[in-house]
């Protein structure tokens, strides 16, 4: 039989894509956090990698620890359902003020996801505002772990003592969560700078500064991403371990 040039053509082009599939791999992009881990990873991006790896080694023995002292103190641990508990129309809601918390930090996963996409896509002013949409959840967040703090400190919760059960409880409360709220203020400062060199345009232009050495440095939002990804995560841990257990 002979071979005809359009029978070559559809040879070369192959079955036709299935649209279900190409829709699913498009959404999937969206929600991709990092787009190229180690394959062709550029220093920068190892070296947030290296940090991220030694950083979970820290909130792990933090974890650790506050793990071995609940199991080892022979005081009853306070109950987190009434620690933290906050009063509303005169009823204690417990939890709630948690719960709140957690979903707008997990929602703010979702959204610097899409700056990292469309980052990419050179889409410059909707990525700038994503960020700044981030941080601004990241904000709410630190705001409501400071009355979170303010509340307990004015109920008597201190590094030494609480007044409902363990000492250690005050110390590891303030230790953990504090050092994780310091992450994700640093966190909310690099995303106001690094919105703002995306919505100027500074990676287009090749505009030297902080974290701009040269253009098309999008995937320094990336790295950024890699980092506030991390912190959700780990406070997703926090959350079991100190609020659920």
């Amino acid at each position: 039989m002979p071979h005809t040039a359009a029978g070559h053509g559809a040879a070369l082009r192959g079955p036709p894509s299935n649209p279900r599939s190409t829709h699913l791999a498009r959404l999937s992009a969206e929600w991709a956090g990092d787009r190229q881990v180690f394959a062709g990873a550029s220093w920068r991006k190892a070296m947030m990698w290296i940090f991220l790896l030694s950083d979970t080694f820290v909130f792990g023995c933090f974890l650790i620890g506050y793990m071995t002292v609940r199991l080892s103190t022979p005081v009853p641990w306070p109950n987190p359902s009434q620690v933290f508990a906050i009063e509303i129309a005169g009823k204690p809601w417990p939890l709630l003020l948690i719960a709140i918390m957690t979903f707008v930090l997990i929602s703010s996963s979702g959204t610097m996801a899409m700056a990292v996409a469309l980052g990419y896509r050179r889409s410059r002013r909707i990525t700038a505002l994503l960020m700044g949409l981030t941080a601004l959840l990241g904000a709410t967040f630190v705001g409501m772990q400071a009355f979170e703090w303010t509340k307990l400190i004015h109920e008597g919760v201190r590094p030494w003592g609480n007044p409902w059960g363990a000492e250690q409880f005050g110390s590891a409360f303030f230790m953990i969560t504090g050092f994780h709220g310091t992450h994700v203020t640093i966190g909310v400062i690099a995303l106001l700078v690094m919105g703002r060199k995306v919505w100027r345009g500074d990676f287009d232009t090749g505009r030297r500064g902080y974290f701009t050495s040269r253009p098309g440095g999008y995937e320094n939002v990336e790295i950024m991403g890699l980092y506030w990804h991390f912190v959700d995560l780990v406070w997703v841990f926090i959350f079991a371990l100190f609020y659920l257990w």
